[in-house]
């Protein structure tokens, strides 16, 4: 296998304190981020606020500013987004949020086209799709995303409890649910809004992130093995996070190269949700090794289990 790093003795356990001390300021801050989105004070995106969407393009260039000036003055709450690389130029994505009502969001879409067609005289607006979420269907579309996150969490956890044992499958979801809150905090406290799409790239990132500690916890089954003296416990972990080092960089800088290309070409629309998964990625390779083996190991060393 390509290495990028040489074969490495790095006592990972030894640094664990430091690293819980941070990961539990990500925590913090993705528990504060949670409450932000439940309560509703989050920049929640047009899915779950309700809201309305216009995707058009014009037939002439139109400088984003002025079409954000346009709409503003009625709309403060306006967010205009020109779409690169789309099928026609000089097209446009316009979301407001919380109608009242699915009506008096169509009446929004009318209004904003009405504005439209107004301020840019000679230059014509085709609308080529446009979007109305009532703020019922947002709060159930919250409530589902909320349920998805959570059964996907608890499968984990019987997942990685049936094929190694409880203590590990619980190790595997703490991790999994740090990088979760940890990414989450970092998106809401950059502005990022929530979104659809930030909840699809926070269960990827949740998969992702598990599929890397599996591969650590096979090691380290494999060399409980061979090492199985009491005294021999810690040194096993260890050897076994830095026999895996090497796979885990290269297969998170393979990602990353991945993920990096969609953040900077992937347009507009995937900006937020390109962003989450490079924080994944990253956030994700580090609880793998400084959170979810030591975790085992904080665990064993107050109730000892396998070297009874």
């Amino acid at each position: 296998m390509f290495r990028i790093v040489p074969d490495t003795n790095i006592d990972f356990i030894g640094k664990r304190k430091a690293a819980f001390a941070l990961s539990a300021i990500l925590v913090i801050l993705g528990i504060v981020a949670l409450v932000m989105v439940f309560t509703g004070k989050a920049n929640l995106g047009i899915d779950f606020a309700g809201g309305v969407m216009i995707q058009g393009h014009f037939d002439q260039p139109v400088a984003i500013e002025e079409l954000r000036s346009a709409l503003s003055s009625e709309f403060p709450d306006v967010q205009v987004t020109k779409v690169e690389d789309f099928e026609v130029p000089n097209a446009f994505i316009i979301k407001t949020k919380r109608p009242e009502d699915e009506a008096a969001g169509e009446a929004r879409l009318n209004r904003i086209t009405e504005i439209v067609e107004t301020t840019f005289v000679g230059n014509t607006f085709t609308r080529v799709s446009s979007h109305v979420i009532g703020p019922a269907v947002g709060e159930t579309l919250r409530r589902d995303a909320q349920w998805a996150v959570i059964i996907s969490l608890l499968g984990i956890l019987v997942y990685i409890a049936v094929r190694f044992d409880f203590r590990s499958g619980v190790a595997a979801t703490i991790a999994t649910f740090h990088d979760v809150l940890a990414v989450l905090g970092i998106m809401i406290l950059l502005g990022k809004e929530f979104d659809l799409l930030l909840i699809v790239a926070l269960l990827t990132l949740a998969g992702y992130s598990l599929s890397d500690t599996v591969v650590i916890f096979d090691r380290i089954r494999e060399n409980f093995k061979k090492y199985r003296g009491k005294s021999q416990y810690v040194s096993a972990v260890n050897l076994s996070i830095n026999e895996t080092l090497a796979r885990t960089i290269n297969t998170s800088l393979t990602v990353l190269i991945v993920v990096a290309i969609l953040f900077v070409f992937g347009g507009e629309v995937l900006r937020n949700f390109s962003l989450a998964l490079i924080l994944g990625v990253l956030i994700g390779t580090y609880s793998s090794v400084f959170i979810a083996s030591p975790i085992v190991v904080e665990w064993e060393a107050r109730s000892p289990r396998r070297f009874k």
